[in-house]
């Protein structure tokens, strides 16, 4: 750990979208053990127009790396791009949910 005692270091939130060969892949599933292997708290949920959207909130580099990641996927998918988004407003998620 290269942190600072007593400095917490700054947490962001993240909106990404995914976009290919990504529903029916066990992307959430995957998605779900990577953010929680990183210690990032959000959602992931497959949506109506083939995408998969997920939310992440946590440390920058572990964001960075969750996003990598994601453009990356499950080995049964086919990510074509990713659009991502980071704010530093939180929602305080409490854990890392597939929420369909």
């Amino acid at each position: 750990m290269h942190s600072h005692i007593g400095v917490t270091p700054m947490k962001k939130h993240a909106k990404i979208k995914i976009f290919g060969r990504v529903q029916g892949v066990n992307f959430r599933t995957a998605a779900r053990n990577k953010a929680e292997e990183l210690e990032l708290f959000g959602v992931v949920r497959n949506e109506p127009d083939g995408t998969v959207y997920a939310e992440a909130e946590g440390g920058e580099e572990e964001l960075e790396e969750f996003i990598a990641w994601c453009r990356r996927g499950p080995e049964s998918s086919k990510v074509e791009k990713v659009e991502t988004d980071l704010k530093d407003k939180l929602e305080n998620y409490r854990s890392f949910a597939i929420t369909f």
